[in-house]
């Protein structure tokens, strides 16, 4: 419980603080968690109360908080080549390098890396990039975007036009040409007597639908989350993408795959978009770029995108387009140490997406064991991802009345047990980091299983 005392640490969070995303109530109840440091999958608050961050902090510090060649890589860095930018004709050895890398992890073949500083200005990044490609084609109408409902693409201006969450309301958001379509979650989305099949051959009507309703020639790309993320950890129906790509295709829209949670192995495979097999033809990536040992993201472009906006930016001499630490150094020689720790091996260490790979089916035994619980309506997930949806009803799949905020106390407490889980809509989520250990896994499910059962006896 919060300690209310003038200089605590958490009336200091509360006088200086403007907090985002989180649920004020649970503040002014609870007060702010403050860390101090992390040990592997842990964190350790100013209390010295320990938590297991079944969420590596925000999806992304998948190396664990204490990764001795993520800290050495960017101290090496730092006395090395503290700080630069990738503008004007000039960037660092690190960004050369990065880029290399980057492609040659990709899927892709060859193509071109652009960097910004987060998955949100990322996305925001590739959208500018297809309106001058609109424009510099001699079709500056081709500008609307198409994402789907439950969507999560960030929060700058246009990020949060293209996130399908309702929230973004009270901004006045999304901006005009922004379309979203129905969230591909056949569990909830389906209709009565609808087989999986019969869901995505209709997810693949609505979106002929809406090309010949807005014209194909005004749309300047369709972006997808191979797993939605932040909208619940929604995996899309069977075949959902086989469907989809084929339409684009015929129609000569992008289709841009935003991997900010479901690059570098995540799903189990190296992208998502392996994971589902299809091509997409640009990749936005963040988070696992670096293992969350620095800001960045990334504008992966694949090679008929890459030779297009080279065209483009030729005619016009630049593309007026960048940011202060676009490439950073340390960031790139952290995301070079990170794609060598999760995808290649280092210092003797297998490589993480291994442990990924290993850990799954136990994640997934431990995940479908709760589902059968009488609250919990679905379990769903791809590789270490993973939401349980808390139901009133079972049967009908309705949900509890949104005023009693089920997932906020699920994971409340949990925080009492140590654990610290995510809440989303009335689904809690799970996306551990790689580090992983079998045993902290059953730590995991054994105090997330706790907090269900204390939390349902309370309100059912």
């Amino acid at each position: 419980m919060r300690d209310d005392s003038p200089n605590s640490w958490e009336a200091r969070a509360d006088a200086h603080s403007f907090y985002g995303f989180t649920d004020l109530p649970s503040i002014a109840e609870r007060g702010t968690v403050v860390l101090t440091h992390g040990e592997g999958p842990y964190v350790v608050d100013v209390h010295g109360r320990k938590y297991l961050d079944s969420n590596s902090g925000l999806w992304n510090m998948v190396a664990g908080f204490d990764h001795k060649g993520m800290a050495e890589a960017a101290k090496a860095q730092y006395d090395r080549f503290p700080g630069y930018h990738s503008l004007f004709g000039r960037m660092s050895d690190q960004t050369v390098m990065l880029s290399e890398k980057l492609i040659e992890v990709s899927p892709f073949k060859r193509g071109k890396v652009f960097y910004t500083n987060s998955g949100s200005e990322a996305n925001d990044t590739m959208v500018k990039m297809l309106w001058f490609l609109g424009r510099s084609e001699g079709k500056p109408e081709r500008r609307k975007i198409l994402t789907r409902k439950n969507g999560y693409h960030g929060v700058t201006a246009v990020a949060a036009s293209m996130t399908g969450k309702p929230y973004n309301e009270v901004f006045g958001l999304p901006l005009d040409g922004f379309i979203h379509l129905t969230c591909p979650h056949y569990w909830r989305e389906g209709r009565k007597g609808e087989t999986e099949a019969e869901f995505t051959a209709r997810m693949g009507k609505e979106l002929e639908d809406v090309i010949e309703r807005e014209g194909a020639d005004t749309i300047a790309a369709f972006v997808a989350e191979p797993v939605m993320g932040a909208g619940g950890v929604i995996p899309p129906s069977e075949g959902y993408f086989k469907t989809v790509a084929p339409i684009l295709k015929k129609h000569g829209i992008p289709l841009v795959a935003d991997e900010v949670i479901t690059g570098f192995g995540r799903t189990g495979s190296d992208w998502g978009c392996q994971a589902y097999d299809f091509m997409p033809d640009a990749i936005i990536s963040s988070k696992n770029l670096t293992a969350g040992y620095f800001p960045m993201g990334a504008v992966i472009l694949g090679p008929e995108l890459s030779d297009r906006l080279q065209a483009a930016v030729e005619e016009v001499e630049e593309f007026p387009h960048g940011f202060t630490a676009s490439g950073h150094p340390v960031g790139c020689a952290v995301a070079l140490k990170a794609i060598e720790v999760i995808m290649e091996g280092s210092d003797g260490a297998a490589p993480l997406i291994d442990n990924v790979r290993t850990l799954t089916p136990k994640f997934e035994a431990e995940m479908a064991r709760l589902a059968k619980h009488p609250h919990i309506g679905e379990a769903r997930g791809k590789g270490l991802m993973g939401a349980l949806e808390a139901v009133k009803d079972k049967a009908t799949k309705t949900p509890f009345d949104g005023d009693l905020s089920v997932s906020e106390r699920i994971a409340n407490t949990c925080t009492d047990h140590g654990l610290i889980c995510r809440p989303l809509g009335q689904a809690v989520v799970l996306c551990p980091a790689f580090v992983m250990t079998e045993p902290q896994m059953d730590e995991m499910f054994q105090k997330l299983e706790a907090a269900l059962n204390k939390v349902f006896e309370e309100i059912v």
